[in-house]
């Protein structure tokens, strides 16, 4: 057995293992091995984190299933936070994410949000629904509920997520209520982790953006997240797209250690 060396962060409700360099060995057997919260260190997803030409880091995201995603909203801040800079950029299967540090308050620019969808005919369990759809680094249905707090999040999400219509990769599904001017609540069923999480980064902008074009909105929504923290979403509108969208909130360094691999 190896000894590897990590830090356990945790964005807004969102925690990751992050390691600086990329190990040897099948990284997906790693990642389910490591985020597992009973005989592992326990988290939503590993972050690998390299040195590359394009952008200060790379940042290769390994959700908790072991599945590797193009982007991470809340793990891309981690990563920011971990740099230890004002200013990085990181390389993402997504794209270059651009990043600003400011004490515990990390905010990171997406790449350009695409394949928006709105109010697509959807059957779930034969009930006729009306959802909405946007691709900000990764998939994203939006959903508007009422009486947030008792939706069966986990349940409802996990068909939604493996629905027909968005295969054979699926989707992130999130809930969202109205809850004031320019204000949502949110909760995220997470492809990969395939249960419902505290936050999700891009999910919360995805909501954001789609709440944003529902109801005309500029320049900035607030979105709660299940941990409780508030997530900032700042974005201007171009010839009917979005650009310059930021997504903002806190960081922190759980703890550091080394485990056996």
């Amino acid at each position: 057995m190896k000894k590897l060396k990590f830090t356990k962060m945790v964005g807004s409700g969102n925690d990751f293992i992050v390691v600086s360099g990329e190990p040897s060995g099948n990284l997906s057997r790693l990642a389910k091995t490591l985020c597992d919260r009973k005989f592992g260190i326990g988290a939503d997803g590993l972050l690998l984190l390299n040195k590359c030409k394009r952008a200060d880091l790379s940042m290769r995201i390994f959700n908790a299933d072991g599945s590797e995603a193009e982007m991470c909203g809340n793990g891309a801040r981690c990563a920011a936070f971990f740099n230890g800079k004002a200013k990085t950029t990181l390389s993402t299967a997504a794209g270059i994410i651009h990043t600003e540090v400011s004490g515990d308050q990390v905010k990171i620019q997406l790449t350009t949000p695409k394949d928006i969808r709105l109010d697509i005919p959807l059957n779930v369990n034969g009930r006729s629904l009306k959802v909405n759809f946007i691709n900000t680094g990764v998939p994203h249905l939006v959903v508007f509920v009422h009486g947030i707090d008792k939706v069966d999040v986990k349940y409802l999400g996990r068909v939604m997520r493996n629905h027909q219509k968005f295969s054979p990769r699926g989707t992130n599904v999130n809930f969202v209520e109205e809850k004031g001017n320019n204000f949502i609540q949110i909760r995220t069923y997470e492809r990969g982790v395939e249960d419902e999480t505290l936050a999700c980064g891009t999910g919360s902008t995805a909501a954001a953006l789609i709440f944003a074009l529902k109801k005309n909105l500029d320049n900035l929504i607030k979105v709660k997240t299940q941990s409780g923290e508030i997530l900032k979403v700042t974005f201007q509108k171009k010839s009917g797209e979005f650009i310059k969208v930021w997504l903002e909130g806190k960081v922190r360094i759980v703890y550091k250690g080394e485990c056996y691999v």
